[in-house]
């Protein structure tokens, strides 16, 4: 719960509301600065081109990653249609074949449990966790929406990490560049029409 805390309050100050130190963000201010739905490429490719992209790693980040790969896997959320999903999951594709992790899709249902489980609002889709391939009860957050390659790898390195004993706290400040580019959810979108 500590760090579906943590993970909610870094979502508000990533996005684009700004939060008055003096006090932590409530849920709905995380929900909102967390989640930005895009509906066509252009729009998401505009909002990529703000996202700032990772330019410095530790020294074992190509080694942690390539020799984590196999005891992890990359799970992830999604729908028909979803323009962030594709994006992401093409991204990932990318990252199983230079790193060697497993990359799977989840069910919607499956998706909204782990959010809760987390304290996480479920925003939509697309969202990926990392978990070790032999506890499907150690979940960590690492994309919500899609974001640049080198982003997602670094958040993947961080998991990895974060699986092995690095504090928390540490790893979920250096995860503070979510993007939050996702779908709606299939019952929000049919709602709006």
């Amino acid at each position: 719960m500590r760090l579906a805390v943590m993970f909610l309050a870094i979502a508000a100050t990533a996005g684009a509301t700004i939060v008055s130190s003096a006090e932590p963000p409530s849920r709905a201010q995380a929900a909102r600065a967390a989640v930005h739905p895009v509906s066509s490429e252009q729009a998401m490719k505009s909002w990529l081109d703000r996202v700032p992209r990772t330019s410095v790693f530790p020294p074992d980040f190509e080694a942690t990653l390539r020799g984590q790969g196999a005891a992890y896997v990359i799970e992830m959320s999604t729908t028909p249609g979803c323009l962030p999903c594709g994006d992401l999951w093409t991204k990932l594709s990318t990252i199983k074949a230079r790193y060697g992790w497993t990359i799977r899709t989840i069910t919607t249902q499956e998706a909204i449990i782990r959010s809760g489980r987390l304290g996480l609002p479920w925003v939509g889709h697309p969202v990926a966790w990392v978990r070790p391939l032999a506890d499907p009860n150690r979940i960590i957050p690492v994309a919500i929406g899609t974001d640049h390659a080198v982003n997602i790898s670094r958040n993947l390195y961080l998991a990895a990490k974060m699986q092995t004993g690095v504090r928390v706290g540490v790893a979920v400040r250096a995860m503070s560049k979510f993007t939050g580019i996702v779908s709606w959810p299939q019952r929000a979108r049919s709602h709006e029409q």
